[in-house]
Formats: structure tokens, C-alpha cells, sequence
């Protein structure tokens, strides 16, 4: 699964990846959790793409309380076209989710050891996500997004049993297309990204807790616990 990343990078060069109209205000995050609120790039009639911001945990427009959304922050690709809380989305409503680097958490005997996991660069990237409106009776709209999960490369391997779904920029157009996309398109789109570019290394619980967002929770660990 995908349950925290980061987004440190200037909103200038997020304006110039994403092709954006306008430069989005950004301030750092290090530690960004479920049920925050998070920006997504999604596509719109008027500007070309809209940058927006909703909430992590997708609220299926049929769901009756918006805390499910909680247990939906990531969708497998595997069955995402057949899920009832995710497959309209994967049709009509996907989305870009902005990042530069993301976290797991390894097993270590009886501890569980969070890693962090970017590019040698340092370059953002983008998440395929999924993004949803619920409207209950007589309230205002809740816009919700969930990330898509893949199986892991040989640098996540190590690490957990699943990554999430990286997509290059030569694939955002068609992932923010107004289209349908076919099995075989979601298959290609959906595949683990390239291991040579990225790496991984073990960084301290502190990010453990979602009150801690500073740069702290990327800084590599002093030692990681024996097996």
C-alpha cells in the first residue's frame, strides 16, 4: 500500500511537470497521511488541467457516511475496473497526485521499519489516482482521491509487497483523457515503474506519526533494528 509521501518541491516546477496555467501555491510536506487534504492535477473542459485539492480516502458517491473513505486510500490496479467503490472513477474521474518521494514500512522481526523511497534526482512525479464527489443530502460536496498500487519493483521488493502506481509524464495525457481506457491500456499504464532510477533507505519512526512534517522525516536512520 501507499500510506504517506511527501511533496517538497516549488510549486514553479510542479506549474512546468504538470503544464499547468498557473503556478500553485505550495508549501513542503514530509509526511503527508491519510484523510488530509491533498492537491491533485485532473483534467478540465475549460483550462486544459485543473489543479485541486480534495481529501485522501475516496468517498464513493453511493456511500452512506464519508468515514469509509478512510479505508480506501489506495486501489489495487489489479481489480480497480471491477470494484463497486472504484470503478466509475477508473472510467470518468482519474487524476495526477503530485509527490516526490513516498514511504514503507518493512518488517524487521517484531518491527516494523519505515523506508523512504524517491528518485536519485530528487524529481517529483506523479501518482495514478483516482478521484470522486459525494453529496449527501443538504450538505456541501466532499472531493476524495485514493492511489493506485502495483506490484513492487526490485528496489520495493525488499520492502513490501506493493508500490505505487508511478506514471512518466509521456503518460498523462492518457491517463487524464476523457476516454475510457481498454484492459490492455490499464495493464501498460498500471505496470511497476523502472527500479534504476530510485532508491530506498530506512529513516526513523518519527514519521510514524502524522503530527511530525519536517524535513526530520526523510533524514536516514542512524541503525535499523536486527531481524
Amino acid at each position: 500500500m501507499c500510506g504517506r509521501y511527501t511533496l517538497t518541491v516549488s510549486g514553479r516546477v510542479l506549474a512546468e511537470l504538470f503544464e499547468l496555467g498557473a503556478t500553485p501555491e505550495i508549501t513542503p510536506r514530509y509526511n503527508i497521511a491519510p484523510t488530509q487534504r491533498v492537491p491533485v492535477v485532473r483534467a478540465d473542459p475549460r483550462t486544459g488541467r485543473e489543479w485541486a485539492e480534495v481529501r485522501w480516502g475516496l468517498v464513493p458517491h453511493w456511500a452512506k457516511e464519508a468515514s469509509i473513505g478512510a479505508r480506501m486510500i489506495n486501489a489495487r490496479s489489479e481489480t480497480v475496473a471491477e470494484k463497486p467503490a472504484f470503478r466509475n472513477a477508473v472510467r470518468r474521474r482519474r487524476c495526477l497526485i503530485p509527490a516526490d518521494g513516498f514511504y514503507e514500512w518493512q518488517r524487521v522481526g517484531q518491527a516494523k521499519v519505515p523506508h523512504y523511497i524517491h528518485f536519485r534526482d530528487h524529481r517529483p512525479f506523479a501518482f495514478a489516482g483516482l478521484w470522486e464527489r459525494w453529496q449527501p443530502a443538504g450538505e456541501e460536496p466532499l472531493e476524495t482521491c485514493a492511489i493506485l498500487t502495483t506490484r513492487p519493483n526490485p528496489v520495493l521488493e525488499p520492502i513490501h509487497d506493493r508500490m505505487p502506481v508511478i506514471l512518466p509524464r509521456e503518460q498523462h495525457q492518457l491517463w487524464l483523457g476523457p476516454g475510457e481506457l481498454s484492459a490492455e491500456q490499464l495493464e501498460q499504464l498500471l505496470a511497476p515503474h523502472p527500479p534504476d532510477p530510485m532508491e530506498a533507505y530506512a529513516v526513523s519512526t518519527r514519521v510514524n506519526t502524522p503530527g511530525h512534517d519536517d524535513p526530520g522525516c526523510v533524514e536516514r536512520a542512524a541503525a535499523v533494528p536486527p531481524p
